[in-house]
């Protein structure tokens, strides 16, 4: 999941602000983590990556400690993600 951001975006120059108001990428953005929480109605799906040459350069009981973390980032997110949803959208009472 991680990638390299391409070089000059098309419109502005590497570290200025793009047509969103954003720092355009420069060509040395690479992206080394990535947690993405998701929805599809109720249900909500915590999942985490790491560039490959991150794992390649660990050491295995790194490459465990790591990702026992993020698992763990992961699922506060998660759930924290969920208890703003359920607040945000209250269950809605039914026509039996």
């Amino acid at each position: 999941m991680a990638t390299q951001t391409p070089g000059k975006p098309p419109g502005g120059k590497p570290g200025q602000p793009g047509p969103a108001g954003q720092p355009s990428p420069s060509a040395r953005d690479v992206e080394l983590l990535k947690v993405v929480v998701s929805r599809a109605g109720k249900q909500v799906n915590a999942q985490w990556a790491l560039h490959p040459q991150i794992k390649h350069d660990l050491k295995p009981e790194e490459w465990k400690e790591i990702s026992d973390l993020l698992t763990k980032v992961t699922g506060i997110v998660g759930t924290r993600f969920s208890q703003v949803l359920a607040e945000a959208e209250p269950d809605q009472p039914g026509t039996a």
